[in-house]
């Protein structure tokens, strides 16, 4: 079971996305998705190495705090 639907389920999602898409247009869609979440992850791990690189530079350029106490 995925996510909570089972093997009668599934063949029946299957069966409407032929009826819809058609067979011919599946693998393009599927490449489509395929491209889609790619370029997600490498926006996010963009994001996720601006924002390492951004502190690191705070970091280097703050002076350094005095200790009180």
């Amino acid at each position: 079971m995925i996510g909570g639907l089972g093997p009668l389920e599934l063949v029946i999602i299957l069966v409407i996305v032929l009826l819809i898409f058609g067979g011919k247009r599946i693998p393009e869609l599927a490449r489509g998705l395929g491209k889609s979440i790619t370029n997600f992850k490498a926006g996010f791990n963009e994001e996720q190495t601006d924002e390492t690189e951004t502190t690191a530079q705070q970091e280097a350029e703050s002076p350094p705090k005095e200790k009180t106490g």
